[in-house]
């Protein structure tokens, strides 16, 4: 579809953009490298549309009414119009306002003779040949236009010039005539057969998140979810609590399925009910609840104060648990690991698969938080205390910096100059700022700039920061250090302390700089270890071995794989040794200290799931398998046995069903009886021997049911 008639269709309402995509998201740099690609003669992609008489929800407002008949919803290529629609018409595209885009990339300029492509810079006024593309688009502007204010600038323009200037406007002019190549999905299609589409398309290449391809898929079965997502959002803006959909999302995925990972498990229009009603209680208490907590409790005043907000998601899944109701100490917990969490990095890498453990823990754990707190402990050897060698060099972008300015507020620390409060400071002149004690100009004098990395370091370390409101740290400049803290200690007897300032005057002295710089790194590490161990007393809590560990870590002396229970992969067919197999195993295990058996895992740990076993029972299902699985059992050892010393469950894991056999010790011997090479049936004893079930004869027998069992 040529691009000119793309505009046009927008213009006249017959092309739009559903409300499931994303928002406007490029950066100006995307809208350089498209132009530029563009006028180069470069491949551009294409777009992927619908033809519809039963669209979805269409951002922009905009109500479909039936009369129009049938239109086109632009599906893939969206980022790619909407920049040219901003840059050809000047204008934002009637499905956006000014709030709903991430960067006006309008404003483009060229330079028509050496076609240099950049945002407006001062150097560009005096100079003719910078245009914006807009106005070479509308042709407000003409190539005879810039070649006569460059003559009358003084500039003789040769033949050559101006035709290079000329071909110039072309290129940009030329891009109107552009085609965008077209797929389209034909008019028959569902909405839901559109999404998927959709889904497709994008999942091949980079352009959305898992998460955003997920809120697509759940826009197809609940059209109205993305506008519910985003209104709630706005409302949390207002009070300093700025997330993305993204988060929504993984909020979802958390409480819903207890993972991080893998967004697929929300496409399914299965979760239909349970996300509208999951949302119901995140919309009306939850994120309230969970934003209430952080500022009353953590002093959290605004997410920009946050280095990972997805250590939220924990907190807003056990809120959610708990149904909001939580002790003090409950809040106390969650808040130290919140702490924790941020100055020890527990999300900076690796979200997904962290999520993935941490949230199982907040899903199935009494006290989920010591658990959690564990976890970051044994990640750091077993120590989390903070040393002071930790500040050295460390600039206000670490997480100390973060977790100091939380803990000065919770101490009530207050500005050095106006005595204001630093926690929650209202108006904008007293916004947080943070200053050097010592003013940078006059340790730069003193030999700390950037012609000495090292002491450059010291000099923008954040022990050497204070935190102050807007105008005070306007009006305080480069005084010296000794006579601003004097000033302070004078009119603020307590404010130096409470921001663990050192009130050592000798240590105000530039040559002593160094020194200041020790002693308030142990005042800090000090402070903030005796915080966060007062916040609330935590245990140690032993952390369940997940299925998905115990698969991976193999086989030994607790844990056996099974592949099937009665279905031969090499035969293709049912063999009933492989029961006596199994019956042996539990067996061994009940006679030994009991363990797990996992059938439907091959020896290597490759999830093999039980759909064989399953069809071979004259096409039965897992119900079938177990009342199978059991009958074998009570066969075998009797009904008391199976009722007290086995415990079944049919866990998923890769998306395949397996049966997990939990065997308690046996109070007993327990034998099994099997056949001899005569056929006569004989009682034999098992016990567990590392990875392997083991039979035990003779004395040997003897001896050890004596010690096990008497």
């Amino acid at each position: 579809m040529r691009i000119s008639s793309i505009l046009e269709k927008i213009d006249e309402r017959q092309l739009f953009v559903p409300a499931f995509q994303r928002e406007y998201v490029w950066k100006k740099k995307d809208a350089k490298l498209l132009i530029d690609s563009m006028i180069k003669g470069y491949p551009t992609g294409t777009i992927l549309t619908w033809d519809t008489n039963l669209p979805p929800e269409l951002k922009g407002g905009h109500i479909y009414d039936p009369l129009q008949g049938a239109i086109k919803i632009l599906l893939d290529g969206q980022q790619r119009v909407t920049t040219l629609y901003m840059l050809i018409r000047g204008e934002l595209p009637p499905y956006y306002t000014l709030e709903e885009i991430t960067e006006d990339t309008r404003g483009l300029h060229i330079n028509v003779e050496t076609r240099e492509i950049e945002y407006y810079q001062r150097r560009m006024e005096a100079d003719p040949r910078w245009l914006n593309v807009t106005d070479i688009f509308s042709r407000t502007k003409r190539a005879r236009d810039v070649v006569r204010e460059l003559e009358q600038a003084g500039r003789q323009v040769s033949r050559q010039e101006e035709d290079n200037i000329d071909d110039t406007f072309s290129a940009v002019q030329g891009i109107l005539d552009r085609e965008f190549p077209e797929q389209n999905i034909p008019i028959k299609a569902s909405l839901r057969e559109a999404i998927d589409i959709f889904y497709i398309v994008n999942a091949g290449g980079v352009a959305l998140t898992d998460a955003e391809l997920a809120l697509a898929q759940i826009s197809g079965y609940w059209p109205q979810a993305r506008e519910a997502f985003k209104k709630k959002l706005d409302a949390l803006k207002k009070n300093g609590f700025i997330f993305k959909l993204d988060f929504i999302v993984y909020a979802l995925l958390a409480i819903l399925h207890q993972g991080g990972s893998d967004m697929r498990k929300l496409h399914s229009a299965d979760n239909n009910d349970q996300i509208r009603k999951v949302w119901k209680d995140l919309d009306g208490q939850v994120l309230d609840y969970v934003a209430n907590l952080l500022r009353g409790h953590a002093f959290v005043d605004h997410t920009d104060e946050i280095n990972s907000i997805y250590a939220l998601i924990p907190i807003v899944a056990y809120c959610h648990r708990m149904n909001c109701n939580l002790s003090h100490n409950d809040i106390q917990k969650v808040v130290k690991w919140f702490y924790y969490s941020q100055v020890r990095r527990r999300y900076v890498s690796q979200l997904p698969q962290k999520l993935d453990h941490d949230l199982k823990i907040v899903a199935s754990n009494e006290t989920p938080f010591d658990r959690l707190l564990d976890v970051i402990r044994e990640d750091r050897g077993g120590n989390i205390a903070i040393s002071p060698d930790e500040f050295i060099g460390s600039a206000v972008q670490h997480p100390l910096f973060g977790l100091l300015r939380w803990h000065l507020k919770s101490r009530g620390a207050k500005c050095l100059t106006t005595g204001v409060s630093i926690h929650q400071p209202m108006g904008e002149k007293y916004r947080l700022e943070y200053d050097h004690i010592f003013a940078f100009a006059n340790l730069r004098a003193a030999g700390y700039g950037q012609e000495n990395r090292l002491r450059y370091q010291l000099a923008q370390e954040l022990t050497n920061r204070a935190i102050l409101t807007q105008t005070a740290n306007r009006s305080k400049g480069a005084k010296e250090t000794e006579a601003y803290l004097t000033g302070v200690a004078e009119n603020q007897p307590n404010a130096l302390a409470l921001q663990l300032i050192p009130d050592d005057r000798e240590l105000w002295q530039i040559e002593n700089y160094e020194l200041f710089l020790k002693t308030r790194r142990k005042m800090l590490a000090d402070g903030l270890n005796a915080w966060l161990q007062g916040l609330a007393e935590t245990h140690a809590v032993a952390e369940k071995v997940s299925l998905e560990d115990m698969i991976a870590e193999g086989e030994n002396e607790e844990v056996e794989f099974k592949q099937s229970l009665r279905w031969d992969i090499k035969l293709g067919n049912v063999n009933k040794e492989l029961e006596g197999v199994i019956m042996k195993t539990i067996a061994a295990f009940a006679n030994a200290q009991g363990g797990t058996l996992l059938i439907g895992i091959a020896d290597n740990g490759e999830i093999m799931g039980l759909d064989n076993d399953y069809k071979s029972l004259n096409g039965g299902n897992r119900d079938k398998f177990e009342l199978h699985l059991k009958t074998l059992i009570i066969n075998t050892f009797g009904e008391a046995f199976a009722a007290t010393k086995l415990k079944l469950a049919f866990p998923e894991v890769g998306e395949k069903e397996i049966c997990r056999v939990e065997i308690l010790p046996a109070n007993k011997p327990i034998y099994i009886k099997l056949a001899d090479k005569g056929g006569a049936a004989q009682d034999r004893f098992y016990v567990r021997n590392g990875n392997s079930s083991r039979e035990m004869t003779g004395d040997q027998a003897i001896t050890y049911i004596k010690e096990r069992f008497v």
